[in-house]
């Protein structure tokens, strides 16, 4: 199944640290597609990279200590929040 993208939404990398994904935006130039992402540790910095590089597979002799198989992966964080609440 290919990996895709959630806005406002949590990622891990493949090597374990915890991302928001704030959105997309286009190279004014050459109109490839990028993903901005905030690190959810840290200094909290925002990040840029390719959207194919983002939802990518992990590259062959790389290893996941999370057991990943794309570069980020989505996160489902559960609420405790329910339907009958809103």
């Amino acid at each position: 199944m290919p990996n895709k993208l959630v806005i406002n939404a949590v990622y891990r990398h493949f090597k374990g640290n915890l991302y928001f994904v704030e959105g997309t935006c286009i190279h004014s130039e050459t109109q490839e597609e990028y993903v901005l992402y905030r690190a959810l540790y840290g200094d909290c910095r925002l990040y840029i990279r390719p959207l194919k590089m983002f939802l990518s597979p992990i590259e062959e002799g790389r290893t996941s200590s999370c057991n990943q198989n794309y570069r980020f992966e989505f996160v489902r964080i559960p609420s405790n929040v329910t339907e009958q609440a809103l």
